[in-house]
């Protein structure tokens, strides 16, 4: 998959190319759906498939303390896109000279001059350009006038309602992470480097490996039965805690994840963490004595889980 990081970098296909546009946050089953049409018709017509998103999400740029915590990175994006037959990634740096473009200007000299479009599949409440003037409609007015093909994709069902990444967010927060995993098709993850941490949890008998949250995020804050991919590959099962550390006053969200039965040393790799079961809210204890002995409960808990 070509990775397309910067619009200056981006010249007319000569063939031209088949694209979906959108945030893309989580890449759940709607987005999966959506791409899965978007490389039938490129297969079609011969042209490569073409993913663009934006970076940071438009909320982050005008609003980012209402904006909501995002589902997955910009890595993670490219990642899974890749996984899902992708040809071409390209990110939208997303600043305020971008989203000053009028709709004929971002259709025109986007659309038309830089990708030379010849079908765009998105979303039935799309959206953009300045003041979000542009929709499915007006799209669709201008591709009759070039002559290529505008198709909204209706929603996806899943669980008695509409798959959105809003509705994943809710999932996560309420520490519903069989009804997030329904929602994206596979388990909700968090990947990082590992840090190094403290190492409060070796003194105790639980040496974890640390990833530092740079972002806000969705799940609720507490401790997890989880998957983890290794930088080489290998899985490996563990016990996640999620938050602040109160009982430690720790300020600084982090994942700390106890791997079962593992012991080497992590330290600067890459790895994935795989959210498959919520144990237990996040809470304060009165003295490492009390957190100690409820971690070997929480230990046994995510074992059984994980075993079941």
């Amino acid at each position: 998959m070509q990775l397309v990081r910067n619009l200056t970098r981006l010249h007319g296909l000569p063939h031209g190319c088949a694209l979906t546009i959108g945030n893309f946050d989580g890449l759940h089953r709607g987005h999966q759906a959506m791409i899965e049409r978007l490389c039938q018709r490129a297969t079609e017509l011969t042209v490569p498939a073409v993913l663009m998103t934006f970076d940071p999400m438009p909320l982050e740029l005008f609003c980012p303390d209402q904006a909501p915590a995002q589902l997955s990175s910009l890595r993670e994006k490219i990642e899974d896109a890749r996984t899902f037959g992708v040809d071409i990634f390209v990110r939208v740096p997303f600043n305020r000279a971008f989203a000053a473009l009028d709709a004929q200007t971002f259709m025109q000299d986007l659309l038309v001059a830089k990708l030379n479009v010849r079908y765009v599949i998105v979303g039935e409440d799309f959206h953009f350009s300045r003041h979000q003037e542009g929709d499915v409609t007006s799209l669709r007015e201008f591709a009759d006038r070039q002559g290529f093909e505008v198709v909204a994709m209706p929603a996806v069902a899943v669980a008695g309602g509409r798959v959105s990444s809003t509705r994943i967010r809710q999932a996560l927060a309420g520490g519903d992470v069989a009804l997030a995993r329904r929602l994206l098709g596979r388990d909700y993850r968090i990947s990082g480097r590992v840090i190094r941490g403290q190492q409060l949890g070796r003194t105790l008998g639980f040496p974890t490996v640390n990833l530092r949250m740079c972002r806000r995020v969705a799940p609720q804050y507490g401790v997890y039965a989880v998957r983890v991919l290794l930088a080489d590959g290998s899985e490996q099962q563990g016990a996640a805690s999620l938050g602040v550390r109160p009982t430690v006053s720790g300020n600084d969200c982090l994942l700390e994840v106890f791997l079962l039965d593992f012991e080497r040393d992590l330290y600067g790799q890459r790895i994935s963490v795989f959210f498959v079961d919520f144990i237990r809210p996040e809470i304060r204890f009165d003295s490492l004595t009390a957190m100690t002995r409820q971690m070997h409960e929480d230990v046994a808990a995510v074992r059984a889980t994980l075993d079941s």
